[in-house]
């Protein structure tokens, strides 16, 4: 059994907003906590989690080991989540640096960086700021990278777009998130980051 790969697919099912499984052996689960929302009962989704042991390890789990919270939708995605505090630019006469400051439930998420003062890459030195803010905060079996940031104009409207890579140890997973960049550019581009990762984030983050 793969408790990172179990913990992932786990992380999929339909409700589940964040989960933690907790397995000291190779061929047992002793604890799974999940934080999901209230579109399934809460013996649907320990069934849900059993058949999927089942499948993919051929391991049963006892119910009695699965615990569920289900909160509001506001609340989920407010304990789940990363929220966006500030973004800070320093500019010099050929360097800015960013800084970029995320909260995660009680903590702060702190990443920069550091790059030539350009209007041409100044999207992508927010991008990699949110990167490494949420970076500081992954366990040690997954890794986050930027594919590429854009803003452009769709529909009327400025959107930005984030191609995010997720590695961990169920394998590489490219990610897309966006957010309206009309009212705040820089800030968009952060928001963009997050969504690509919203999903995944709180069953990686420590």
């Amino acid at each position: 059994m793969n408790v990172a790969v179990l913990q992932e697919k786990v992380s999929r099912l339909d409700g589940v907003e964040a989960v933690r499984v907790v397995a000291e052996g190779d061929d047992s689960v002793d604890e799974i906590h999940l934080l999901a929302r209230r579109t399934k009962p809460p013996k649907q989704l320990v069934r849900d989690v059993q058949t999927l042991s089942q499948v993919l390890f051929g391991l049963p789990i006892d119910r009695r080991v699965v615990s569920v919270v289900q909160l509001a939708d506001g609340d989920a995605d407010l304990t789940a989540r990363p929220e966006l505090v500030d973004v800070a630019e320093t500019v010099g006469l050929a360097t800015t640096e960013v800084k970029v400051t995320l909260r995660w439930r009680d903590d702060f998420l702190r990443g920069a960086m550091k790059g030539a003062a350009t209007m041409i890459t100044r999207p992508r030195q927010v991008a990699q700021a949110a990167i490494d803010a949420v970076s500081s905060g992954l366990d040690e079996e997954a890794a986050v990278d930027l594919a590429s940031i854009d803003v452009m104009e769709l529909g009327g409207h400025m959107v930005a777009v984030a191609q995010v890579i997720l590695v961990t140890e169920a394998g590489e997973r490219r990610l897309v998130g966006s957010a309206f960049a009309d009212e705040d550019e820089t800030k968009a581009i952060v928001r963009a980051v997050l969504d690509s990762l919203n999903r995944f984030l709180p069953s990686l983050l420590l």
